[in-house]
């Protein structure tokens, strides 16, 4: 059947009246005829469904405009790939970004359904882990606001990461059902549907005109079917696209194994397909783990690369203009293997020369690399690649021989800095590195913080940045203060709105207009009223989810993240303990009440992460029920945090725990969702803490720890931290009723060799930061205990906000990196 030619100019609906009665009579109608329940019987998820379905409709219009003002301008597009897209509940980011959050109360309040309620039933998609899934949902939201087209491309995970539960202080990792009841946010786009292919073989072919190409012939096929999400910018200012790709198979079931009686056989070829995107960062200490890794990978990035080369041959005929009108961002080296398979589709696909399709894929690419950890920038066996991947791995190798010929020729480098930048990793087994794959075939690479940049310079990629010293930029990066002031602080926004002006909400920069207010008595007043109702609320949660009943009037010490060993949950931990001898050996003292927060997931087969999280609940365990403590000191591990049980913390958060190994975190964006909510850091100056400690001043932020040279000093010298443990006894004796099983009556030996690798290398150095951490959080104490100061500092911190808007972020993407116009501010 011929295409249909695409219409530029279609009429536009009417828009919508934005009464109360209008939007109520729309609810209703979607209760009906969409979700087929009369009201009279309708509970709350059928409002919950409902009242999505009225809302995306308000949506529709707008975004069908903004797909439709591109085709006909012509403008440059910006697709995003990456593996993981945390958006969180979407309801309340849509409503608030139309405008529409206050009739749509009404209109619910009018059926007597409370719209807070329903918003806490809507499921959080479950399509990320931390910081890379929100940072890539908060640039996908950006990009609209600032009116940048834009696709967002990933994988429509089934159960996505794991749902936490706790049994008896250890993580379990559950199934997460966010799609057990359908999503009414997403389109299935069944006319966007790819093969993919993995395995088979390479075969020459040669053309009638006597051109040799490689064709390569998969033996295993699947389908890859597309399903659109609407995302929506600021006040509705454009509508991009999120598109998941879903695992399907050829054929659903094997009809000759069935009819034949092997009835489980014959579901095999649906089985393979659909664990694809079945489950988030499947466990990879298996081959088996690594293989279903590599093929999510290829998946999703074979399935945005036919989509873009489709829709750009569609509009524009030919492949010479991709550069000027298609900019594809590598999120992570996840992505990484799309620069094979781009030039697979240019070369064998559509007969590109080699060079001339090289120029185009370097043209297009971008690379956003997000940590300097060996272990997080991935590689893969070369047998793995050439048994799934043969095609893609002869391309490899071809790149990798014009980069080490320039090495070798142009830039006369040594064996040793050939052996570094090269693709394949000779070393304990051949591999290759994604890393460096994505380097070499993007056009820019930037890291997302000043420090993390520089580090990527002089470490990783050093003798890359030697050979291409024009490729490494800095983005640091931003979080969307739709998502993380406006909506997650309402009363805080009324607040500022009342004192500056409600300008700021279109041009962040403005909260600088704070700073005049931040010694206001009366002022800092209303701003610490607004955190206590935010405190008050989190300890109902607190309650209501753990049993443990909190003080809203002591200090709420925050720590919420990934759990890992350079994050130092460790660290935070043990001063916990430090704190809980004082307390009881000094019952005298005025001590600051304090309730140590904390939240966060570990990998599966991370077992000192796990470790740790059992160590904090059996130390809170111990001190949560000492009548000696009287309550000074509580320590919480809320489980299963994601976005909803960030949105209720970070309001509710005075100090906020950014205290990773000096060097180790790329940058961070939970220090940039408590500063805009007037949370104070206690850090040390690694990430984006530096830049906060630019932006907001010395004054205003409480540092910490050794530095970057510091700690690489120590690692060099192979310094013994056992010195640093002697020369602290209190950190010494706290280690040893640790290791000894003082917290684990149960298990004594426990924590003995997590605490014993503290003595041999404390890699994270958590032992000799020890007494640095300890007399910043007594800093923090005095502070809290002169009320005027720390309200002034905690204002300072939301007024200087600004810079960490994902807005700067991707105007800056826009300008030095994409070639793609902006809105201004």
């Amino acid at each position: 059947m011929p295409q249909q030619p695409i219409v530029y100019d279609a009429p536009t609906p009417e828009p919508r009246a934005r009464t109360v009665e209008a939007i109520q009579a729309e609810i209703l109608e979607r209760l009906i005829y969409s979700v087929g329940k009369d009201p009279i019987v309708a509970r709350p998820h059928d409002w919950l469904a409902a009242t999505i379905l009225a809302v995306r409709d308000r949506v529709m219009d707008r975004w069908m405009e903004s797909s439709r003002e591109t085709w006909r301008t012509s403008h440059k597009r910006v697709y995003y790939l990456s593996l993981e897209f945390l958006i969180g509940r979407l309801m309340r980011d849509a409503m608030s970004n139309v405008g529409l959050i206050e009739p749509v109360r009404d209109a619910l309040k009018n059926l007597n359904v409370d719209l807070g309620d329903l918003i806490n039933l809507e499921p959080d998609a479950a399509l990320g882990n931390g910081g890379l899934g929100r940072l890539a949902a908060c640039f996908l939201e950006s990009m609209s606001s600032v009116k940048i087209p834009a696709y967002g491309y990933g994988i429509r995970y089934v159960h996505g990461l794991f749902r936490q539960e706790m049994s008896e202080g250890w993580q379990v990792e559950l199934p997460e059902e966010w799609l057990a009841h359908g999503n009414p946010w997403e389109f299935e786009r069944r006319e966007s549907a790819y093969e993919i292919g993995f395995g088979g073989h390479v075969e020459p072919v040669t053309d009638p005109d006597g051109t040799v190409r490689q064709e390569w012939r998969p033996n295993d096929h699947l389908l890859a079917v597309a399903y659109d999400t609407p995302i929506v910018g600021w006040r509705g200012a454009r509508v991009n696209t999120l598109r998941l790709w879903s695992a399907q198979p050829i054929d659903p079931i094997l009809l000759d194994k069935f009819n034949s009686g092997d009835h489980i056989g014959a579901l095999e070829e649906s089985a393979r397909a659909e664990a694809i995107t079945r489950v988030l960062y499947p466990a990879d200490s298996t081959a088996a783990g690594q293989e279903l890794r590599l093929r999510q990978e290829f998946f999703f990035s074979s399935a945005s690369l036919q989509d873009i080369v489709r829709r750009h041959l569609q509009q524009y005929g030919d492949l010479g203009s991709l550069p000027d009108k298609v900019a594809i961002h590598l999120n992570d080296t996840h992505p990484a293997i799309s620069i094979a398979e781009l030039m697979r589709i240019l070369v064998d696909d559509n007969g590109l020369k080699w060079a001339d399709a090289w120029k185009l894929s370097r043209g297009v690419f971008g690379y956003t690399n997000h940590t300097l950890l060996p272990e997080a920038l991935e590689s893969w066996p070369v047998a793995l690649l050439e048994r799934l991947l043969p095609r893609h791995m002869q391309i490899i190798y071809q790149i990798n021989a014009e980069v080490l010929t320039d090495a070798r020729v142009r830039a006369k480098f040594t064996d040793a800095q050939i052996a570094n930048v090269s693709l394949i990793d000779e070393s304990g087994g051949r591999r290759v590195r994604m890393g460096q794959l994505a380097f070499v075939g993007s056009h820019s690479i930037n890291g997302v913080s000043a420090l993390h940049t520089e580090l990527m310079k002089q470490t990783v990629f050093s003798d890359l940045h030697k050979l291409y010293p024009d490729r490494i930029n800095n983005k640091t990066n931003g979080i969307t203060p739709r998502r993380w002031l406006m909506q997650c602080n309402p009363d805080l926004t009324k607040l500022i709105s009342e004192r500056i002006g409600p300008d700021f909400l279109d041009d962040i920069d403005l909260l600088k207009g704070l700073d005049a207010h931040a010694d206001d008595p009366s002022f800092q007043s209303q701003f610490a009223a607004v955190k206590q109702g935010n405190k008050e609320r989190l300890a109902k949660l607190i309650k209501d989810r753990m049993g443990i009943v909190v003080s809203p009037n002591a200090l709420f010490d925050v720590q919420i993240k990934r759990i890992h060993e350079y994050k130092r949950q460790l660290l935070n931990i043990i001063q916990a303990v430090a704190l809980y001898d004082e307390i009881r050996a000094h019952p005298e003292r005025d001590w600051v009440p304090r309730v140590k927060i904390f939240a966060g997931k570990a990998a599966p087969g991370y077992w000192n992460a796990k470790l740790i999280i059992k160590l904090i609940n059996d130390v809170a365990k111990v001190i949560n029920n000492d009548p000696a403590v009287r309550g000074l000191l509580k320590v919480v591990f809320l489980p299963n945090y994601n976005v909803s049980l960030a949105e209720v913390i970070v309001p509710a958060a005075d100090l906020s725990e950014q205290i990773s190994t000096a060097g180790m975190e790329a940058s961070g964006t939970g220090n940039m969702k408590f500063m805009a909510n007037g949370a104070i850091t206690i850090g040390t100056m690694d990430g984006a803490n530096v830049e906060m400690h630019k932006e907001v001043g010395a004054e205003n932020i409480v540092i910490f720890g050794l530095t970057t040279e510091e700690v690489n000093e120590k690692r060099a010298k192979s310094e013994v931290p056992r010195a640093a443990i002697d020369a602290s006894p209190r950190l010494k004796e706290v280690l040893e009723s640790i290791a000894s099983g003082v917290f684990s009556p149960d298990d004594p030996h426990r924590y003995r060799d997590l605490i014993g690798g503290l003595y041999d290398h404390d890699w994270f150095m958590v032992a000799r930061d020890f007494d640095a951490y300890v007399a910043a959080q007594a800093q923090v104490d005095a502070i809290w205990l002169d009320k005027r100061r720390w309200n002034a500092m905690a204002i300072r911190n939301t007024a200087h906000v600004g810079f960490f808007s994902s807005d700067r972020t991707i105007r800056q993407y826009a300008q030095e990196i994409w070639g793609v116009p902006v809105a201004s501010s």
